[in-house]
């Protein structure tokens, strides 16, 4: 049974930093982020496709593209600066030929286009048909071309209640709705997922492998969750759910517990704004432990602390070599060298002397490396690699790139 898709549009801006609601439309349950650019000039065009690049870094959710494809060239930036898929503008004179050398290319599941009449369909069925895999349209145009052809559609509507969007959704033909009412911050997607569900209407929405009966609880009829920041495995705080807590979790996407003191449901961040957005849910050997992965909002805990566990009673040093710990914590000094330079530093002399120096240091050491490469002993090219690593983060502290860009990109391959 086809996963009926809520689409949350942006538009794009290279002077907004849309990083924040990227991450909130894809914690609020939307499917798909679609982003438009709806520049005409060649030199916005090109910022715009930066600042899309920039999106698909950072976005958990697909990212379909919109706007200004006018070339084939167009549709390859897209598509190689992260978009799932691309949308095609048929009321543009090179919409249509653009369609089929773009199939070609790169195949007609990658590509949907916007229909914007119900005549602009009709010259254009068979082409369609052929070389996209889906339209996108109004939801005033779904019934001529349910009437008409089979093809799968994604209608973009004004309507706000539940109601209008279920008889929508309930149309065979769509396959996802796009329009004000998901892009709006006031309403949670998930709640809309819940009430389509319900209502026999399949959706993209969370459940359990595991049914509660089959859960081991305390003496209190409660079950202890830990719970971890689902990017860096960070203990955050440890919590309690009952039956009611932990479906209320899978259905609204937040994490839900019961409250021992107060004797009450209570959803994390409902008062606070701290949310937790549920990444995971795992249950241990003896069913009795819950472990969630969250997408954590400010503040675990109600100190103001992020983690509930910053009290530290005793440590036995030892050397944390865990590779994301290390990389980041190097890269950490070096950023606070570029910020707070300290004489003597020679990671300040790198940032004084510039790109330049910096770039040859780079490329000697990947000559180091290949050398190191034809001796037997792995220690030495253990040594140059590590020696290129650490000139490689001065580098991206120059151009400001990150370990987390760096990580999505490779996630990404």
């Amino acid at each position: 049974m086809k996963e009926h898709l809520l689409i949350a549009s942006i538009y794009l801006n290279p002077e907004e930093d849309a990083k924040g609601l990227v991450q909130a439309y894809g914690n609020n349950g939307a499917d798909i982020l679609l982003a438009f650019d709806n520049s005409t000039e060649d030199t916005a065009h090109e910022e715009a496709i930066g600042k899309l690049r920039e999106i698909c870094n950072v976005s958990e959710i697909p990212v379909w593209a919109a706007g200004h494809v006018r070339r084939l060239e167009d549709v390859k930036k897209l598509l190689y600066a992260g978009c799932a898929k691309v949308i095609l503008d048929f009321s543009l004179p090179e919409g249509a030929g653009l369609l089929k050398e773009a199939s070609q290319r790169f195949g007609r599941e990658k590509l949907l286009v916007s229909i914007s009449s119900a005549k602009e369909f009709a010259e254009n069925q068979s082409l369609l048909e052929e070389y996209a895999e889906m339209l996108f349209c109004e939801d005033s145009l779904v019934g001529t071309i349910k009437n008409t052809a089979a093809m799968p559609v994604v209608a973009r509507t004004q309507a706000q209640t539940l109601a209008a969007l279920q008889e929508i959704l309930e149309q065979p033909q769509v396959w996802g709705i796009a329009g004000n009412s998901i892009d709006s911050q006031r309403i949670s997607l998930m709640e809309i997922k819940a009430h389509m569900q319900d209502r026999g209407i399949a959706m993209r929405v969370y459940g359990s492998q595991i049914p509660w009966s089959e859960f081991k609880l305390n003496d209190r009829g409660l079950l202890p969750v830990i719970v971890q920041d689902y990017q860096t495995d960070e203990v955050l705080m440890l919590a309690y759910m009952n039956e009611e807590a932990f479906e209320n979790t899978l259905r609204t996407g937040r994490m839900t517990y019961w409250s021992r003191s107060r004797q009450e449901l209570w959803i994390k961040g409902e008062t606070s704004g701290h949310y937790q957005y549920v990444k995971s849910l795992r249950l241990d050997c003896d069913n009795d432990t819950l472990l969630a992965k969250v997408a954590q909002i400010g503040a675990a805990c109600h100190t103001g602390n992020r983690s509930c566990f910053y009290r530290e009673l005793m440590r036995k040093e030892y050397n944390d070599t865990n590779p994301f710990h290390v990389f980041q914590n190097v890269f950490d000094v070096i950023l606070d060298r570029k910020a707070h330079p300290k004489e003597g530093s020679y990671t300040n002399y790198l940032f004084d002397k510039g790109i330049d120096k910096i770039l040859k240091k780079v490329g000697e050491e990947c000559t180091e490396i290949v050398i190191a490469a034809k001796n037997p002993d792995k220690e030495e090219i253990k040594y140059e690699i590590s020696d290129f690593l650490y000139h490689m983060m001065v580098l991206m502290a120059e151009k400001g790139v990150t370990w987390e860009e760096i990580t999505r990109e490779l996630a990404q391959r």
